[in-house]
């Protein structure tokens, strides 16, 4: 299992275990971590499970592929480190992956 930090808008940490293959959006609807909507069941045809990358991670989970970044113009105060969390796949090297969730999603 691959350990998952969430900070709420409020600061409030999430710390979840996550099965490797599911995606950091399944991770928090498994989790109840509130913030994360997905909307559309992650299917990348929303933009109500943005979250922030933190900045040490951006590198290992990569740059968004076009469909991504489509609808990233959907989402609420997007910045350079912003990704669907729908769209990151749960591996062994995001092992302690931190992620912020934005004030309100798209």
């Amino acid at each position: 299992m691959t350990k998952l930090t969430f900070i709420a808008h409020d600061g409030t940490r999430f710390d979840v275990k996550a099965e490797n293959g599911s995606t950091v959006m399944e991770s928090a609807i498994r989790n109840s971590v509130p913030g994360i909507e997905a909307e559309c069941g992650g299917a990348c045809a929303c933009a109500t499970c943005h979250v922030y990358v933190d900045e040490q991670w951006t590198d290992i989970v990569g740059e968004p592929e076009a469909m991504e970044e489509d609808m990233l113009d959907f989402a609420y105060d997007v910045r350079p480190n912003s990704r669907l969390s729908c769209q990151i796949r749960i591996r062994d090297e995001l092992d302690g992956l931190i992620v912020s969730i934005p004030e309100r999603q798209g």
